[in-house]
C-alpha cells in the first residue's frame, strides 16, 4: 500500500488481532464465577420480579445504548413495548416507532441468543433501531457512499478525525470474514475463544468496519452481548451499555487508542472489566430485588392504602428510588392525602420502618429502609 498507514484496517496482517490471553485469564474466570452467582441469586426471587429484571435490565440497555449515541428515548415507552413483546400486562400507549424498533431488536436477541449471526440478522437489526428515520439513504443494508465513513469532532472548518472505516467498495468482503470469525469462535465453533475475549474482540472488530451508515455502537454492543450469551449458554442480563455510558469517554478514548493497531490488550482489558462491572450492577438489582420481597413480607398487613402507594411507587424507581427521596409534597401528589394526614401517614412509616427519614423541615425526605436503595451508580 502507497504512503503512510493510518489505520488498523490498513495493515497487512489485519484482522489477526493480538493480545496477551494471560492478562485476561484472570477477568474470565471472576466472569464465571460471578455468573454462578448471578444464578443462583435468581433462584430467591418470584416470577413476578424476574419478569420486573427482565424488563428493567432490558429497557435500561436500550435507553443507554441509544443515549451512548446521543439519542434519548422514552423509558415508559420502552418498558410498555417490551412488556408486550413478552406477554406480559402493559398500559396501552401509543409507543412511538425508535422505541418499538429497539425493544423488538433487544428481545430478538435475547429470544435468538444461540442462533449463527447472518447477514440477515444484522440488516433486520439496522432496521429496527432505524425505525422512524428518513433522513438515511441505506436502512437494513451495509453503506454504499462514496464519501469515507469518519468519526470526527470539532469545528467543521477544522475537524478532528479520529478513526476512518474502510471505504464502502470493501465492507461487504470484510463483513463475509467477521461473520466467518463470529462462527468459528463460538464455543461449538472450530476455534472457541474465552467468553469476554471474544465479546471484546467482536465489538472491536465489528465498530473499526463500521458498515452501516449510522447506528454501528449499537449494533456492536449488542454483538457483544450476543458473543457473552453463546458463551453462557443463556441470554445475558448484564447492564453493558449503563456502564460504558457512565464512562463514555473512556469507552472512546480506549477506542481510538487502539485504532491504529492490531496489538489489543489495552482494549481487552477495558472491555473486560466494563463487563465484569456491568455484571456486578445487574446482581445488586437482584439483591434489591430479593430486599423488596423480605421488605413487603415484613410490613404485610401493617400499612393502609395510601401508604401501599406510595411505597409501592417508590419501588417502582427500583434501588435508586427517587432522587433525592420521598418529600411530603410528594406523598400528597402520590395519594391525594390532606397535608396533616400525610405527616401521619410518614410518621407511622417511620415507626414501622418503613421509610428512614432525613434532613429538616423543609429539607425533609424519607428513603426506603432497604439496605440495597440508592447503591447503584
Amino acid at each position: 500500500m502507497k504512503g503512510k498507514l493510518h489505520w488498523n484496517w490498513e495493515l497487512e496482517d489485519w484482522p489477526e488481532f493480538r493480545y496477551a490471553a494471560a492478562k485476561l485469564a484472570p477477568l474470565e474466570a471472576e466472569f464465571l464465577r460471578r455468573s454462578g452467582v448471578f444464578v443462583g441469586a435468581t433462584m430467591h426471587i418470584s416470577d413476578d420480579d424476574k419478569s420486573q429484571l427482565l424488563v428493567e435490565l432490558m429497557s435500561d440497555e436500550a435507553l443507554e445504548t441509544s443515549e451512548i449515541e446521543g439519542e434519548i428515548l422514552s423509558r415508559e415507552s420502552l418498558q410498555s413495548s417490551l412488556r408486550r413483546q413478552f406477554g406480559l400486562a402493559a398500559d396501552n400507549r401509543r409507543i412511538p416507532p425508535a422505541e418499538a424498533g429497539i425493544a423488538e431488536m433487544m428481545v430478538k436477541l435475547y429470544r435468538e441468543f444461540d442462533a449463527p449471526l447472518t447477514n440477515k440478522d444484522l440488516f433486520l437489526w439496522h432496521q429496527l433501531l432505524m425505525s422512524g428515520r428518513h433522513d438515511l439513504a441505506g436502512i437494513g443494508c451495509y453503506r454504499t457512499g462514496e464519501h469515507p465513513m469518519q468519526v470526527v469532532s470539532g469545528p467543521l472548518h477544522s475537524p478532528k478525525v479520529h478513526f476512518e472505516a474502510p471505504p464502502s467498495d470493501r465492507v461487504q468482503g470484510e463483513m463475509s470474514r467477521f461473520i466467518k470469525w463470529f462462527a468459528r469462535t463460538r464455543p461449538t465453533g472450530k476455534e472457541p475463544l474465552p467468553m469476554l475475549t471474544r465479546a471484546g474482540i467482536a465489538h472491536y472488530y465489528f465498530v473499526c468496519i463500521h458498515p452501516f451508515e449510522d447506528g454501528n455502537g449499537r449494533i456492536g454492543r449488542a454483538v457483544a452481548e450476543k458473543a457473552i450469551s453463546e458463551g453462557l449458554g443463556h441470554p445475558t442480563l448484564i447492564a453493558l451499555s449503563h456502564v460504558i455510558n457512565a464512562g463514555r469517554r473512556t469507552y472512546y478514548e480506549m477506542l481510538e487508542r487502539t485504532n491504529k493497531t492490531i496489538e489489543i490488550t489495552p482494549w481487552l482489558i477495558y472491555f473486560a472489566e466494563t463487563v465484569l462491572e456491568a455484571q456486578s450492577y445487574s446482581q445488586r438489582l437482584v439483591d434489591f430485588l430479593i430486599a423488596k420481597t423480605k421488605f413487603y413480607d415484613r410490613l404485610r398487613g401493617m400499612l393502609n392504602e395510601r401508604q401501599e402507594k406510595a411505597v409501592a411507587r417508590m419501588l417502582r424507581e427500583g434501588p435508586n428510588e427517587f432522587k433525592g427521596g420521598l418529600s411530603a409534597e410528594r406523598y400528597i401528589r402520590i395519594t391525594g392525602a390532606s397535608r396533616a394526614t400525610a405527616t401521619r401517614d410518614l410518621h407511622d412509616l417511620v415507626l414501622k420502618d418503613a421509610l428512614i427519614r432525613t434532613g429538616l423541615r423543609k429539607s425533609t425526605r424519607y428513603h426506603l429502609s432497604i439496605p440495597f436503595v440508592n447503591k447503584l451508580p
